[in-house]
């Protein structure tokens, strides 16, 4: 993984340093409300419903083992003992005292982290795939690209105050597990017709109130312009994007307002400036490549038989490797799942006893690293199938090995009215009676990979416009109600939900997903069509009879 140089470190120190300055003087009175709000959310620190937020960044979702443990330390000594994953990659503590902030960042700063740029109007953390450099069908890793596009969006000048935040998501896979195509830019490594390996840049993709699937604004772009191109998207962006309303501010509403052509005439216009000024040489990249060298291998791994052995004999670790770990690219090995969705846990959330043992397995199993995945669950992407069974138990007693990744309790959950001062209802809560009523794995397993995203807002933090089933929380005088929407999907067949009817009540959200799953059970062709394609040849009107029954 990328390693920070002496320049890297200076810089995140000089900007703990600043904002340590920063709060104390706005702690005296010397800064204003408002003027502080920009400042604090420069350093990734939120004012939710109980107390700050912070984010920190995680680089494309990569994690040390060191880094790890200092989160866990950071949990145990500043917040309630726990954090949260977001389905950014991203992890966020939801208790720490404003006062203690500045020393937070300065803790982090000793493992090369930080939270700048994860919050406000500016360019976000770059995301990718979360089996990146581990996937059987990857063209190459797209890391180092991620970690280029890191450095150039750190502290960019130009790009401070942007209309509003910008987020970028890099693949290089068959499947997309990125959800490139709902980020406001989508980079994907591709091969031309003449073998060169190049980029398939996306643009104008986004959910929150308004989900757009991006378009393509670039069939293929040589590596060498990939910064260029990239610049050229965000200044015509930053020059014409809306700053009157934030609501219509992201440029998928600019891209839609121009129409593709004009917008691409724009970029092409200001990119003719640039982009002898930011070429990409091969040295640079080679360069960063180098940082993501693969890890040391055993070259006779797929040879040790013992994990076929344990597999056959105890059926508990037999579902548990059927659904909790993937191919890798490398034979004799996999990549683990470590479920944050056991039954009673709030989705994405792990203590720091369990960050600590995370952090000591990837170390035994996985060469020291630890990735975060967009459904907020932890990756260890290079385990020797021989070492899978050892692995499982650790994991089963630390209860981190809920067999349901993929499944309808593998659920994307915001924080909610529990914690998020612009919710409108619930979530975490919701979460827990839908896992309750669905809590058994015979029955979960029959139905098979099904996404529910569940979000208290229309932020729609947790993706519901793209969820196979999503829930958005709405309120309506005072009360918590949830619309459903069926048929989304953020992979390569790239689909918005649509509503199902009018909003349920909270009491009937959860009766409400049972009888849509009772109505796919009943409908599909068979066992081999999943819920996306069931919805898609029977339409929704089976499952509003079935849902709206008896309202």
């Amino acid at each position: 993984m990328y390693q920070y140089n002496d320049n890297d470190q200076t810089l995140i120190e000089e900007r703990v340093a600043q904002f340590r300055g920063q709060t104390e003087r706005y702690l005296k009175g010397e800064i204003g409300e408002d003027e502080f709000r920009a400042l604090r959310l420069m350093n990734g620190l939120y004012i939710q419903t109980h107390a700050p937020m912070l984010r920190v960044a995680i680089p494309y979702g990569l994690l040390s083992s060191k880094q790890v443990r200092k989160l866990a330390s950071i949990a145990r000594d500043y917040d309630k003992g726990y954090c949260h994953f977001s389905t950014r990659q991203n992890v966020q503590y939801n208790w720490p005292e404003l006062k203690k902030v500045p020393d937070i960042l300065a803790e982090l700063a000793t493992v090369q982290m930080h939270a700048i740029q994860t919050s406000g109007n500016c360019m976000r953390n770059t995301t990718t795939d979360h089996l990146a450099g581990a996937c059987p069908d990857e063209l190459e890793d797209p890391r180092p690209y991620c970690e280029i596009i890191r450095q150039w969006t750190i502290l960019h000048p130009e790009f401070a105050y942007l209309p509003r935040k910008f987020k970028i998501a890099v693949s290089a896979s068959q499947q997309d597990r990125a959800a490139t195509q709902f980020h406001d830019i989508g980079v994907h490594i591709v091969k031309n017709a003449e073998g060169e390996t190049g980029f398939r840049i996306l643009v104008g993709g986004g959910l929150g109130r308004t989900p757009v699937i991006g378009q393509e604004i670039k069939p293929f772009l040589e590596k060498k312009h990939l910064l260029s191109y990239l610049e050229a998207i965000v200044r015509v962006y930053n020059l014409h994007g809306r700053r009157d309303n934030k609501y219509k501010a992201r440029i998928k509403i600019l891209v839609r307002e121009t129409g593709l052509d004009k917008f691409a005439e724009q970029v092409e216009q200001e990119w003719r400036q640039i982009r002898a000024d930011l070429e990409l040489n091969e040295d640079r990249i080679r360069a960063m490549q180098a940082q993501f060298q693969a890890p040391a291998y055993e070259e006779n791994a797929a040879e040790d038989l013992s994990f076929e052995t344990y597999r056959q004999q105890d059926p508990a670790f037999a579902r548990w490797v059927e659904h909790n770990t993937v191919g890798h690219k490398i034979a004799g090995y996999r990549n683990v799942f470590i479920s944050l969705k056991a039954p009673d846990s709030p989705p994405g959330d792990i203590t720091a006893n369990q960050l600590d043992a995370v952090a000591d397995l990837a170390d035994q199993y996985s060469f020291g690293q630890i990735r975060t995945t967009h459904r907020q669950n932890l990756v260890l992407a290079d385990v020797r199938q021989a070492d899978l069974f050892e692995l499982w138990q650790q994991l089963d007693a630390l209860t981190l090995a809920t067999p349901n990744i993929g499944t309808a309790t593998d659920m994307i959950c915001c924080p909610g009215l529990d914690f998020c001062a612009l919710a409108n209802a619930g979530s975490i809560g919701v979460a827990k009676e839908i896992n309750a009523a669905l809590d058994d794995l015979d029955y979960l397993h029959d139905i098979g990979e099904i996404k529910i995203n569940m979000s208290g807002c229309m932020n729609g933090c947790a993706h519901q416009s793209v969820g196979h089933i999503g829930i958005l929380g709405v309120d309506k005088k005072g009360v918590e109600w949830y619309q459903i929407t069926l048929g989304g999907s953020s992979e390569n067949e790239a689909a918005i939900g649509e509503r199902l009817g009018p909003a349920v009540a909270k009491d009937q959200i959860t009766p409400a997903i049972t009888s849509i799953l009772d109505v796919y059970l009943k409908q599909r062709a068979d066992d081999e069509e999943n819920f996306l394609q069931t919805v898609k040849r029977i339409g929704l009107t089976p499952f509003k009879e079935q849902v709206y029954a008896n309202h």
